[in-house]
């Protein structure tokens, strides 16, 4: 257990010391940046957006309220909605207003999404 335990550090310790020397303290040239895209050597920096809440529970309520089967619907668009954090308007169609949301497959490669 004492040999697994000084393997785990040492492991973690030179993953620390890797970041460390190619992190370069943040100050990548365009050159580097561009030389990164094409041999994969420096991370390029990415800039994170954030995503839009959406209340899946109120939108999903809003899309299969003339479901007939509204659990089984609720379900399948709580389940799309997390994911694609969109629902498209109205209570049928409109996929257009949200691609993600109407790509989705079941394993019968039919339209998860109501």
């Amino acid at each position: 257990m004492k040999t697994f335990t000084l393997v785990f550090i040492v492991i973690l310790l030179l993953q620390v010391f890797a970041e460390a020397v190619s992190f370069n303290n943040g100050k990548d040239t365009a050159a580097q940046i561009e030389k990164a895209g094409n041999e994969g050597a420096l991370f390029k920096k990415i800039h994170h957006h954030s995503i839009r809440k959406i209340n899946c529970g109120y939108a999903c309520a809003r899309r299969c309220k003339k479901s007939s089967r509204k659990n089984v619907c609720k379900r399948a668009c709580k389940s799309c909605c997390a994911r694609c954090h969109c629902v498209p308007p109205g209570t049928y169609g409109n996929k257009e207003a949200c691609p993600c949301y109407a790509r989705l497959k079941t394993h019968g490669n039919r339209p998860k999404c109501p």
